[in-house]
């Protein structure tokens, strides 16, 4: 085999490896909400038209089904339909997550190769500016 078939397979092979890296991660800052934007390597700043966002870093609804009775509880002026009760609480019910990202939260990124476009996956920490009755 020449030594020029050789360098050209081997040219091959080494194009084949680097176009085989179909993605790569990168640790983001939130800039931005409405229109969302996040920072990445210190300049390089992402706007929303390349940002995808999973249910890990955005508010969505879901469906869920219930079956349960509520516990006794009482109130009112203490007439009768004011006694303590309780009652079945059941069917397909719809449910939000608050998941929204919050100025300043890092965020993990899948960047398409050879693309602008960025998948974001998750928080690298715990939400911030909890407001619900936990928070």
């Amino acid at each position: 085999m020449s030594t020029q078939l050789l360098q050209t397979m081997q040219q091959l092979i080494q194009q084949s490896i680097i176009a085989g890296n179909l993605a790569d991660y990168v640790i983001g800052i939130v800039e931005t909400l409405s229109p969302i934007s996040i920072r990445i390597e210190q300049k390089d700043i992402i706007t929303e038209e390349f940002l995808m966002l999973t249910d890990s870093v955005r508010d969505y609804d879901v469906d869920i089904e219930v079956l349960h009775t509520t516990e006794n509880a009482a109130g009112g002026s203490g007439d009768a339909q004011y006694e303590s009760h309780n009652h079945g609480y059941k069917g397909r019910k719809k449910v939000r997550f608050y998941n929204g990202l919050k100025v300043g939260e890092s965020v993990i990124m899948l960047r398409q190769a050879g693309g602008q476009e960025f998948c974001v996956l998750s928080r690298v920490f715990n939400h911030t500016g909890l407001t619900g009755q936990w928070g």
